[in-house]
């Protein structure tokens, strides 16, 4: 898999992807999540390819203190290869090369797969309440 920054060709594929792995919700806008994330030099969306298809995906991202990621996705298609595994050490790599010494994610709380996907990339669950607010 052949990892690269998000071109304006890809973002309908992109969000096509993430909404085949479930990732949309009804009140993000997956396109101007992609735009917020390309508007600045401290965030990004990566892509996978595989024969020629984008396969996995992941938006990386630095607040100035710490990294997060989101929208990490693999097509399930392709799903079992370590494409999720390649697109996170990407991530981390795009982050540390920002400097960010720590990297954090959301899951929710349903999402047991994900949370044992993560946990087995070395991922620890941290005591932590996240709170919200919409604007």
């Amino acid at each position: 898999m052949r990892i690269v920054e998000i071109a304006d060709d890809d973002i309908e594929a992109v969000v096509a992807l993430w909404e085949r792995c479930g990732l949309t919700r009804p009140w993000n806008d997956p396109r101007a999540d992609i735009a917020l994330a390309r508007r600045t030099p401290t965030s990004t969306v990566l892509v996978g390819r595989a024969d020629g298809a984008i396969v996995a995906t992941a938006m990386a991202g630095s607040d100035g203190h710490r990294g997060w990621v989101y929208y990490l996705g693999v097509d399930p298609a392709a799903q079992g290869a370590g494409r999720g595994r390649e697109i996170m050490q990407a991530s981390e790599h795009w982050l540390r090369a920002l400097g960010v010494p720590k990297m954090q994610l959301m899951v929710r709380g349903e999402n047991g797969a994900a949370r044992g996907f993560y946990q087995a990339l070395g991922y620890e669950l941290q005591d932590t309440v996240v709170l919200g607010k919409r604007f």
